[in-house]
């Protein structure tokens, strides 16, 4: 009875028996990385987790300063231990209690380069006439190393051209820079722009939310009604001017054949007063 006694007491102390994590992933969005994992079945309330990455340049496995006592449903932040972007990363968590360990359960590869999701960019749209001015910047991160890596890592833009009055749209893919113009344009008419952006070896993209601008500023309301009631004055004031032209050329004509129809019976009359003189004188 004392022989397993001790031997259970030895298991206990040395041997494992939580059960291991499960689901251990690594998360990035705009290189912001993350590792997420799941107590096992039937783990204590009182267990914590532990935390250990490795590279492929250094085959020795380290702890992660933060994630050495994580209690269930906690993430462990990877962001400043990747430092590199372009090396392939794994990690590994284990649960332990004060009497337990359990087995070490291990992540997929990671390269923050290739594996990361690019989100929506800051934008700003305004117009120009008959185009429309992009102002595009990485979004807020929460350190500035995130920052650089995401301004060195971009290398294109794609943007979704939509024009709102009839849905007409086109697409462009155009290299990165801060600043863009979407030329040839209809003026005063709005315009939705979607973008998103591309890496060399990064296809990981989330589009931006439209944002929608006018190429110019369209006319107000009063001035359409103001343009239709010129319009319309200038529209009746052409009628009235044809009805006195087409008028005063009837009254014309009429008063150029009373005068003619005049003359014509005074040129008779006389013809006929000198048929008599010339008779009474024979």
């Amino acid at each position: 009875m004392g022989l397993w006694t001790l031997l259970l007491q030895l298991h206990l102390v040395f041997g494992v028996s939580l059960t291991p994590p499960s689901d251990v992933s690594i998360s990035s969005f705009n290189m912001e990385h993350t590792l997420n994992f799941l107590p096992g079945p039937g783990t204590p309330s009182d267990t914590h987790f532990t935390v250990q990455i490795v590279n492929d340049r250094k085959n020795l496995w380290r702890p992660v300063v933060g994630c050495l006592e994580l209690t269930a449903g906690q993430m462990c932040n990877l962001t400043r231990v990747f430092t590199d972007p372009y090396t392939r990363y794994k990690a590994r968590v284990q649960a332990f209690t004060t009497t337990q360990t359990s087995s070490w359960t291990e992540s997929g590869g990671f390269q923050p380069m290739s594996d990361t999701v690019l989100g929506p960019l800051d934008v700003s749209v305004s117009g120009c006439g008959n185009c429309l001015i992009l102002q595009l910047k990485p979004p807020a991160t929460k350190g500035l190393q995130c920052n650089l890596q995401l301004e060195n890592l971009y290398k294109a833009v794609i943007l979704h051209v939509r024009r709102t009055r009839d849905g007409a749209q086109f697409r462009l893919n155009l290299p990165y820079s801060e600043e863009k113009v979407i030329m040839y344009l209809q003026p005063g008419v709005e315009y939705c722009v979607s973008i998103s952006v591309t890496a060399l070896f990064n296809s990981n993209h989330v589009a931006s939310k439209p944002h929608c601008a006018f190429t110019s500023h369209p006319p107000s309301r009063s001035s359409l009604y103001l343009l239709v009631g010129l319009l319309g004055f200038f529209c009746i004031l052409g009628f009235l001017i044809t009805g006195l032209v087409v008028n005063g050329g009837q009254r014309s004509f009429t008063i150029l054949r009373q005068h003619l129809s005049t003359s014509l019976s005074y040129t008779s009359t006389s013809s006929r007063s000198e048929e008599l003189d010339w008779a009474n004188w024979f």
